[in-house]
């Protein structure tokens, strides 16, 4: 008689060996699920495209001017494509606005940094070099490229926009002052024209001009001066 051997009974509980995942199957799935967990948020990816587009075009118009902030300029340096670009600004006004709001922000958190306590040439000091650091850096070169290339608009929001930050601020570092509206108004303005002057030549030879301490310091007289003399009033 021959002899059979006898095929274990599958429990009703045990898959088939069909239903069970092979390591061919398995491998996939795993590597896909890693693959999920590394992969940034939506909006982390959205905010790092943004970054990356907006860092583009300071570094382009602070290094060649505001003629070279081209599309393909601005794609070469983000590592963007354009149409990746225009998906988030809709087009190169959009990303330009973009620049210019980061930019007003960055002067407000500056001037936030001023003293507002102890004597009146510490404040003026203050508050001449934390204006500086921003009409010194590349975003404000950029700033004032995009802005002297726009139309000219004397109600463009963006000049009572700057002039409001800058009010704000004179009034929390000097409140001792007392000068007429106007007079206050003219001395910001003539503090504002003198930083952008000193940035303009920067940006012209930046080799040439050498430290600005000297200028710095006739600023922080003339404003301490002025202050100072009409609080002694």
């Amino acid at each position: 008689m021959e002899n059979r051997v006898a095929t274990p009974k599958r429990s009703a509980g045990s898959p088939r060996a069909k239903d069970q995942p092979t390591a061919a199957v398995a491998r996939p799935a795993i590597l896909a699920g890693r693959r999920l967990a590394q992969r940034r948020p939506r909006g982390d990816r959205s905010a790092d495209t943004r970054r990356r587009a907006i860092d583009a075009v300071v570094e382009c118009i602070a290094e060649m001017g505001y003629p070279g902030a081209t599309a393909s300029e601005i794609s070469r340096r983000s590592g963007l494509t354009w149409g990746a670009v225009q998906h988030h600004f809709g087009d190169k006004d959009g990303i330009l606005a973009a620049v210019l709001e980061e930019s007003f922000s960055r002067f407000t958190e500056t001037l936030d940094e001023v003293p507002t306590g102890g004597p009146l040439g510490e404040r003026v000091a203050g508050f001449v070099r934390c204006a500086w650091r921003h009409f010194g850096s590349p975003h404000y070169r950029t700033t004032f490229a995009i802005l002297a290339n726009l139309p000219p608009d004397p109600t463009a929001p963006w000049r009572e926009r700057l002039l409001a930050a800058w009010t704000d601020v004179w009034k929390r570092s000097f409140p001792e002052t007392r000068l007429p509206p106007g007079r206050t108004r003219s001395l910001m303005l003539y503090a504002i024209a003198v930083l952008t002057g000193l940035a303009g030549l920067q940006a012209l030879n930046r080799a040439s001009l050498g430290p600005i301490e000297a200028e710095l310091g006739w600023l922080e007289e003339t404003l301490l001066r002025e202050i100072g003399g009409d609080a002694a009033r």
